[in-house]
């Protein structure tokens, strides 16, 4: 039972990152809602650079469904682990942006928690 809540955990995560990937693709002004005040979307070097940030995103969505359908519990749990440092990181540059707070924990701290919740039934269960 514990295992099944950990996938659905690690499924959620992985379509979240993914989705918000490919909307950053598409749109790469939409990374301005994710905590950094005055992103420069309208600089076209800027819309790049959040292209190579969306593909991350696609990418890591991409990884956790693979592992999620070929591997060990065990090595899954060490996979979203290591990921848990992409929504920490996000965290603390919104911080030291100056952006909301809100966001910076509501969002991506969140995330980051319910990845290290996942991230412990893996490894334990």
């Amino acid at each position: 039972m514990l295992l099944t809540v950990a996938y659905v955990l690690t499924g959620l995560v992985g379509a979240g990152i993914f989705v918000i990937g490919l909307n950053g693709l598409r749109t790469p002004r939409a990374a301005a809602g994710f905590g950094i005040p005055d992103t420069p979307t309208d600089d076209p070097a800027f819309r790049s650079w959040l292209r190579v940030k969306a593909v991350r995103d696609v990418a890591a969505g991409v990884f956790t469904f693979i592992l999620m359908a070929g591997a060990t519990p065990h090595l899954l749990g060490w996979f979203i682990l290591a990921a848990t440092g992409i929504p920490v990181g996000d965290a603390l540059i919104v911080l030291r942006s100056n952006g909301p707070k809100a966001i910076a924990y509501g969002v991506h701290a969140a995330t980051a928690a319910v990845m290290l919740v996942a991230t412990a039934i893996l490894l334990i269960g």
